[in-house]
């Protein structure tokens, strides 16, 4: 595994290994000794899988309020998907910044996204499943999220957006008045 910096402190791509053969691949794509310098004694606690239908439909942005925040590992299955991150926590340097990782199926990337980021995807094809693992067990109190579209964050979705979701599309916009999550 080679874990990769990215301009938001915590946020990391994970290249992983591949080895194949005439009888397909294997690929690790979790180890807690190799997490150990980005997260110490990272624990997850729940594995979710996301599955999608349409290209362009977009899921996010989600997290976790404070008192339930949670640190995810997430890897593309099928399909592909421009991941996007975006900092929450109020007494960061890149607070309200995001940035975008490309996941696919064949290209051996994982992204780990720590505590106070919120998360959200949009599908670059048909029919994508991504694998989640969460350090926090959902909780439905705590769950909280930004609309995709809020200029103040103003992500650049690489596609024409297709589908969102009543709950996504309900998130208030963000005001002066948002302080974040985290310290």
């Amino acid at each position: 595994m080679k874990f990769q910096k990215t301009p938001l402190d915590g946020l990391h791509l994970i290249e992983t290994a591949s080895v194949g053969d005439r009888r397909g691949r294997f690929s690790r794509l979790f180890c807690e000794r190799d997490f150990a310098p980005i997260e110490q004694s990272l624990h997850f606690t729940q594995v979710n899988l996301s599955e999608t239908t349409h290209n362009g439909t977009i899921r996010g942005m989600h997290y976790q309020t404070s008192a339930a925040a949670e640190s995810k590992l997430i890897r593309c299955l099928r399909g592909q998907v421009f991941d996007v991150a975006v900092d929450l926590r109020r007494n960061s340097p890149t607070f309200l910044q995001w940035h975008a990782i490309e996941l696919s199926d064949d290209n051996n990337r994982e992204v780990f996204i720590p505590k106070g980021f919120a998360h959200g995807f949009q599908t670059l094809t048909d029919d994508v499943q991504l694998l989640y693992l969460h350090t926090t067990a959902w909780t439905p109190e705590h769950e909280a999220g930004l609309r995709y579209d809020d200029p103040r964050l103003a992500i650049r979705w690489p596609q024409p957006v297709t589908l969102v979701s009543d709950r996504d599309m309900g998130y208030p916009l963000l005001d002066d008045g948002f302080a974040g999550e985290l310290q």
